[in-house]
C-alpha cells in the first residue's frame, strides 16, 4: 500500500525498520465509550483495537487522544455542532478498544492533540520517537496531530484501514497528504501487525 511513486518516497516511507522500544500508538478520537461509533466506521474502530491489543501484548504503550469538549466554549463546536463533551460517553475511548490501567488518555479541545496538551511530554518521558496513527477524522484531527507530531519532528506510522473519514474529503487524498507533507509510512492493519509481532 503506498500513495507515492517511490521516486517521491522518501528513506523512511521505504523502509520497514521500527523500534517498538521507541514507538506508541496514538489512537485518535475513536471514541463513544460504551456506545457505538457513527455507521460506516465499524471496520476502522475494529482495526484500531487490533492494534492497540498488539500493541498492549508487545509492550507498546496505547495513548488515546480524545476530544474532551467545552460546550459553549469551545470554537470547534460552532463548526460542527456539540460532540465530544468533557464527561460525557462521547468523550470516551470507545469500549472496544479495551482502555486499561496502564493505558494512556490526553484530552484534546482542538484538532491536534499536541496543541496545549501534554502530549509531548508524555512520550517523550516514554521514551517515544515514532507514532503509529490510528482514528479519525483522517482529514481533521489526525491529519492536524499529524502534523503536531511532525513540526516536533517525530516518525509517524499511518494504518490506513485503521483511519476514516466522514466529514470532509476523501480517505485517498488524506492519505497521500500524510506521505508527502509529513513523511509519514502509510500501511495497512496487517503491516502494522506483523511490525508488533516482532
Amino acid at each position: 500500500m503506498t500513495y507515492l511513486p517511490v521516486a517521491q518516497q522518501t528513506p523512511w516511507q521505504q523502509s520497514d525498520d521500527i523500534d517498538l522500544a521507541k514507538t506508541a500508538v496514538l489512537v485518535i478520537d475513536v471514541l463513544g465509550g460504551n456506545g457505538d461509533v457513527i455507521p460506516g466506521l465499524g471496520d476502522m474502530a475494529q482495526n484500531a483495537a487490533c492494534i492497540a491489543a498488539a500493541a498492549r501484548k508487545a509492550g507498546v504503550p496505547v495513548v488515546f487522544s480524545c476530544d474532551a469538549h467545552l460546550p459553549g466554549v469551545d470554537r470547534e463546536i460552532e463548526l460542527w455542532g456539540e460532540h465530544g463533551i468533557k464527561g460525557t460517553d462521547a468523550a470516551q475511548p470507545l469500549a472496544r478498544l479495551g482502555l486499561c490501567d496502564k493505558d494512556f488518555v490526553v484530552p484534546k479541545r482542538r484538532y491536534d492533540g499536541f496543541f496545549q496538551t501534554d502530549l509531548d511530554l508524555l512520550l517523550r518521558e516514554l521514551g517515544v520517537d515514532t507514532i503509529i496513527a490510528v482514528g479519525a477524522d483522517t482529514n481533521i484531527c489526525v491529519l492536524q496531530t499529524l502534523a503536531g507530531a511532525y513540526f516536533r519532528t517525530y516518525k509517524s506510522i499511518v494504518a490506513a484501514d485503521a483511519c476514516a473519514t466522514f466529514l470532509i474529503g476523501t480517505q485517498e487524498a488524506g492519505l497521500e497528504y500524510f506521505s508527502r507533507c509529513y513523511d509519514s509510512r502509510v500501511v495497512s492493519t496487517d503491516k502494522v501487525l506483523e511490525y508488533l509481532a516482532r
